[in-house]
């Protein structure tokens, strides 16, 4: 019988390569997507086709936490860093960090995994070439793991795993993955600013850029 995965699902490079992988290892998915005033909100457009291709169920939550509107990721008022690319992994905590974001963000899968009785959840958090996110560590991951352990009915019964499959990969080594797998990279959003096309300059599509140029493959997404 198939495990089911809740995989979190921003329709970006990473988590995308997150929902092929889980799916290339057997698991049964659904995805999990989470509106929160990102100014990214295309991103929820490239997951809903995404998924959609892949028939994969589909679950979407809005958040509407005034108070994170402290990171430039959300409030309107505040410019998108425009770093040089090394400055980005200098290990500081960018202005686009947003309070709490994959602790909320798994308290909610967990609690839809619990509902569906599901084996594991999936994401897609980096600490190779990230923002410095504390959301995004090896440490982080495994206290969250223990908490959804002791903390839901699947986990206190049957136990569930809480997979980052990319934790330490280099976005180089995510996008040679992600070819492994067929991921449609021209489908991917990774852009921090929004609108119709990547900006170029914001930490995520740097670190994109400098991904798919070291992994000597094209990508899709800027055609």
């Amino acid at each position: 019988m198939k495990k089911k995965a809740i995989v979190l699902f921003s329709g970006g490079l990473d988590s995308t390569t997150c929902l092929y992988w889980a799916l290339d290892k057997g698991y049964e998915c659904e995805t999990l997507t989470v509106s929160y005033g990102q100014k990214h909100e295309r991103e929820v457009r490239s997951a809903r086709e995404i998924a959609q291709r892949l028939g994969v169920k589909q679950h979407f939550v809005t958040l509407d936490f005034p108070w994170l509107a402290s990171s430039s990721l959300v409030d309107k008022n505040q410019a998108i860093p425009d770093l040089p690319v090394d400055e980005i992994t200098s290990g500081k905590i960018p202005s686009t960090y947003v309070p709490g974001r994959n602790l909320v963000f798994l308290s909610v899968a967990a609690s839809l995994m619990d509902s569906l009785h599901a084996d594991a959840i999936v994401a897609g958090p980096n600490a190779v070439d990230f923002s410095g996110y504390p959301d995004c560590t090896p440490a982080f991951f495994d206290a969250a793991a223990q908490a959804i352990n002791r903390g839901t009915e699947r986990g206190v019964t049957r136990g569930v795993e809480v997979l980052a499959p990319l934790m330490d990969l280099n976005k180089a080594d995510i996008v040679r993955l992600g070819a492994k797998l067929g991921v449609p990279f021209e489908l991917t959003w990774s852009c921090y600013s929004g609108g119709e096309k990547p900006c170029g300059h914001c930490d995520s599509c740097k670190l994109r850029a400098r991904g798919f140029a070291e992994a000597g493959i094209r990508d899709g997404s800027l055609q």
